[in-house]
């Protein structure tokens, strides 16, 4: 059985609910990644940012991402698998919910995020195709 931690990359970093929208782009650069987990002080999951997130509800909407906080974008219940669940589960997840990016926890914290590229790499053709038709039907 293939397993979420078995097709996730490891080593995800959190931006901090308390840190500037300014910091998470310039992790977001220096990661090479399109979006960050916003974790909380209790160092648990709060919500995903994504450079999207930043660009339409901050700056397009003239506020200033060096006093806008990472935690203010953070809404609703994030969504997330255990790192020991296994494919169909994780792909079930982001079709149901139309997500492009999953965060992987065990024991209660972050170890890594599934991306789409990463589905690419693990999934067959047939696999893939299915994903892709859930999540970006405009239905």
């Amino acid at each position: 059985m293939t397993t979420a931690r078995d097709i996730m990359h490891a080593g995800a970093r959190c931006i901090g609910e308390d840190e500037s929208l300014y910091t998470a782009a310039q992790m977001m650069r220096d990661l090479k990644v399109g979006s960050l987990p916003i974790c909380g002080r209790d160092d648990r999951l709060h919500g995903i940012i994504t450079d999207r997130d930043i660009v339409l509800r901050c700056c397009a909407e003239g506020r200033n991402p060096a006093e806008m906080k990472a935690g203010e974008l953070a809404q609703g219940k994030p969504y997330w698998v255990d790192a020991g669940s296994d494919v169909g589960k994780v792909l079930s997840m982001m079709e149901e919910h139309k997500i492009r990016r999953l965060p992987v926890i065990a024991e209660h914290r972050l170890v890594g995020m599934i991306s789409e590229a990463d589905l690419a790499r693990h999934l067959t053709d047939e696999q893939l195709a299915h994903f892709v038709e859930s999540v970006y039907a405009t239905k």
